[in-house]
C-alpha cells in the first residue's frame, strides 16, 4: 500500500540508498549520514533545525527507527520464556543484540553485558547490589566534583545506609581532574572509585586508563560512567582495564528507557539480584528461589525488548559509519567551534582546550542561559540551558548555569557558524555584552 510522504520524512528506498552509500564509501559524505535523521529536515519557528543537544539525547537514524518498527510490527513476543516461532524470533533479536553490544565495547563475553533502563540505573545497579553486600559503615568511595547527578546520588544514598565515606577528587581551574588530589584520597584506601568517562557539563576527556591503574594499586574497584563518551569514542573495557562500564542507547543514536550496564563476570556471580520477580530466576518453591544466570540475574521482569532490538541497531549503525571516521569528523567540528566560540567577545568557555570532546559549556555576558536558550530556539537553534544534572561542579565554578552546545556525527561546520550568529543576535536583543 502506498502512502504520501511529507517533504520532512525520508522514505524506507531512501535510507536503503543511503546505506549503501555508505558502504560503498571509507569516507562518506556526511551530507549522506545526515540524510539519515529525518527530523533534521524540520523547521523550527521558520528556520531549519539547528540541532546541539546531542549531549543530552541523540537523534535516530531511519534505520533505527525501522528496525523498531518491524519488530513491533512482525515479530513481537516476549523473550526467553516461549517455544513458538515468535518468541524465538524475539529472543534471538534481543540476543543479538547483546552481543553486537558485547563486540562493540570490547567485552569478552556477551553475558557480561547486562540490559538497564540507562547509565542512571546502572549505577543504581551496582550501588545496591555490589555496595549493599561490600560497603561497610567506615568504607570510603572515591566520586569526583565533576560528576552527573546520576553518578553521586546513588552513593551519598549507599553511604547513608551503609555508613560509608565519600570522598570527592577537585577539579582544576581549567576543568580537568587534580590527579595529585586523587592520590591524596587514594591514601585512604576506598572500595571504590566511580568517575566519568567524559564530563557532561565541560566536555572534558579524562585519563580513564590512568585513574583505573591508580585505582587498583590500593585495591580499589572502578565503576566508569561512559554515557558521554560511548557516543564518541572507541571503548574497549578490557583495554581500559576497569570493573564496571555504564553507558545509554539515547545518546548514541538509540532509543530512551534502555542502556547496558557491562561488568566483570566474576563481580556479577557474587553479586546479589538487583530485583527480584520473573525472568530472573531458575527455580522457585515454597521455601526459596535460585538465580538465573548472568547477566539474567540481573534482568527481572520483561524486559525493553523493542528498545534493545532499537539499540543493538543504533550500534550497528554507528559500527557502519566508523567510530574513526565520526572522530574525524567530529574533531574538526570540535576544532572550528572552539576557534569560533573562543573569537566571540563576552562569551566564558568552561573546560580545558585539549583533551575534551565537541560538548562546549559557555556564559555568555550577563545573559542568563535559559534566556539565551529561548532566543536561539526561536531562530531554530536548539541548545541546553541549566546545571545540566552538575550542581556540584556549577558550584565549583561559582555559577548557577550554563549553556551548552554539544555536536554529532550529523552536524556541520555551518551549524556552528549558525549558532555564533545566534549568539550575537541575542547580545543585540540585550543591547550588548555586559
Amino acid at each position: 500500500m502506498e502512502t504520501n510522504q511529507s517533504e520532512n520524512q525520508v522514505s524506507i528506498s531512501d535510507s536503503q540508498a543511503i546505506e549503501e552509500a555508505l558502504n560503498e564509501s571509507t569516507n562518506p559524505d556526511f551530507q549522506v549520514i545526515r540524510d539519515q535523521f529525518p527530523i533534521l529536515r524540520r523547521n523550527i519557528n521558520g528556520h531549519p533545525l539547528v540541532y546541539l543537544d546531542s549531549a543530552a539525547s541523540s537523534q535516530k537514524p531511519l534505520r533505527v527507527l525501522e528496525r523498531i518498527d518491524r519488530y513491533l510490527r512482525e515479530q513481537h513476543a516476549n523473550v526467553h520464556r516461549g517455544v513458538h516461532s515468535l518468541s524465538i524470533e524475539a529472543t534471538d533479536a534481543y540476543e543479538e543484540a547483546r552481543n553486537t553490544i558485547a563486540v562493540h565495547v570490547g567485552a569478552a563475553d556477551s553475558s557480561e553485558i547486562v540490559f538497564t533502563r540507562g547509565t542512571t540505573e546502572s549505577i543504581n545497579l551496582v550501588a545496591s547490589s555490589w555496595g549493599d553486600t561490600f560497603v561497610k559503615e567506615g568504607d570510603e568511595i572515591i566520586l569526583t566534583k565533576m560528576e552527573h547527578h546520576s553518578n553521586i546520588v546513588p552513593w551519598q544514598i549507599l553511604a547513608e545506609r551503609t555508613g560509608a565515606r565519600l570522598n570527592y577528587v577537585d577539579v582544576t581551574a581549567d576543568g580537568r581532574l587534580d590527579m595529585n588530589d586523587l592520590d591524596r584520597l587514594l591514601e585512604r584506601r576506598p572500595k571504590l572509585v566511580s568517575f566519568t568517562h567524559v564530563s557532561n557539563g565541560m566536555g572534558t576527556l579524562n585519563p580513564v586508563i590512568d585513574i583505573v591503574e591508580r585505582a587498583h594499586a590500593v585495591g580499589a574497584l572502578t565503576l566508569i560512567d561512559g554515557a558521554q563518551a560511548a557516543p564518541h569514542l572507541q571503548i574497549n573495557v578490557e583495554e581500559l582495564g576497569c570493573d564496571f562500564y555504564a553507558f545509554s542507547a539515547h545518546k548514541m543514536c538509540g532509543p530512551t528507557g534502555v542502556g547496558a550496564l557491562w561488568g566483570r563476570r566474576d563481580l556479577f556471580e557474587i553479586m546479589p539480584p538487583y530485583q527480584s520477580g520473573g525472568e530472573m530466576i531458575s527455580e522457585v518453591t515454597l521455601e526459596g528461589s535460585r538465580w538465573a544466570e548472568v547477566p539474567h540475574k540481573f534482568e527481572a521482569g520483561t524486559p525493553n525488548i523493542s528498545g534493545v532490538v532499537g539499540f543493538g541497531e543504533a550500534v550497528q549503525f554507528l559500527n557502519d559509519v566508523g567510530l574513526d571516521t565520526i572522530a574525524v569528523h567530529e574533531n574538526s567540528l570540535k576544532k572550528y567551534a572552539l576557534e569560533r566560540l573562543t573569537a566571540v567577545e563576552g562569551l566564558t568557555l568552561y573546560g580545558p582546550r585539549e583533551e575534551r570532546t565537541s560538548v562546549f559549556s559557555f556564559t555568555y555576558g550577563d545573559i542568563h542561559p535559559h534566556d539565551l536558550s529561548t532566543i536561539l530556539d526561536q531562530n531554530g537553534i536548539a541548545i541546553r540551558a541549566g546545571h545540566h544534572c552538575n550542581q556540584p561542579l556549577m558550584d565549583h565554578f561559582g555559577i548557577s548555569a550554563t549553556a551548552r552546545a554539544s555536536f554529532y556525527l550529523y552536524n556541520t561546520h555551518n551549524e556552528v557558524d549558525a549558532l555564533c550568529e545566534g549568539l550575537q543576535m541575542a547580545a543585540k536583543v540585550f543591547g550588548g555584552i555586559a
